[in-house]
């Protein structure tokens, strides 16, 4: 079964909100095209209780940005973003929500960030998202959404590691920085990924 994991298309991540991701609305239109491809569409959404602790304002003297051991993970720290029941939080008004048959929030538990739409960035609490693709008999999941090296890339990186055949939608995606993003793809594709455009799927 073919599967579409839309990452955080969360108002926050797109230009305007709190830790926009340039380009970040430009591909909204071409994420409604693709699900109509897909036998499964599912989404992720960052869902930050007030005082996250990936938030900078949650280390007085630190700034946006600036890099720190959390709990011997390491973390950026943000913009305060996508936090619980704000409009930032809310998916983008023109993303189509029909076709979504479930939404896996990530990033809820106060002292531990959440990139990938499998598991915290230390590995420790599972979503459960892994445990439904298998329920559902997906075998090939195809990524888009925001952003690009960040949670696009490790939540990539984890469906790999948990044995599925996972693809990039290059398109379908935007980055923070360029560099990163470059960076990224490489990994993808050492650790046995695949990268396309969209307009290689098939109908």
């Amino acid at each position: 079964m073919k599967t579409l994991v839309i990452i955080d298309m969360q108002n926050d991540f797109i230009p305007g909100g709190a830790l926009a991701v340039p380009g970040g609305d430009e591909i909204v239109s071409l994420i409604n095209r693709l699900q109509e491809k897909f036998d499964l569409v599912i989404a992720t959404q960052d869902w930050h209780p007030k005082a996250h602790a990936s938030f900078a304002e949650s280390h007085p003297g630190k700034k946006e940005f600036e890099n720190i051991d959390l709990n011997g993970t390491d973390q950026i720290l943000w913009p305060v973003h996508c936090v619980q029941n704000t409009e930032g939080a809310e998916f983008h008004r023109y993303l189509k929500m029909a076709k979504i048959e479930a939404i896996f929030r990530k990033g809820t538990n106060p002292e531990i960030d959440s990139y990938s739409g499998f598991y915290d960035n230390a590995h420790l609490k599972s979503t459960g998202l892994a445990g439904y693709l298998r329920e559902k008999g997906a075998e090939e999941l195809y990524f888009c959404g925001l952003a690009a090296e960040y949670c696009v890339y490790f939540s990539v990186k984890d469906a790999l590691q948990e044995g599925f055949k996972a693809v990039l939608i290059e398109d379908a995606t935007r980055a923070l920085d360029s560099e990163d993003f470059k960076n990224a793809k490489e990994e993808i594709l050492e650790k046995g990924g695949r990268i396309i455009t969209s307009e290689e799927l098939s109908n």
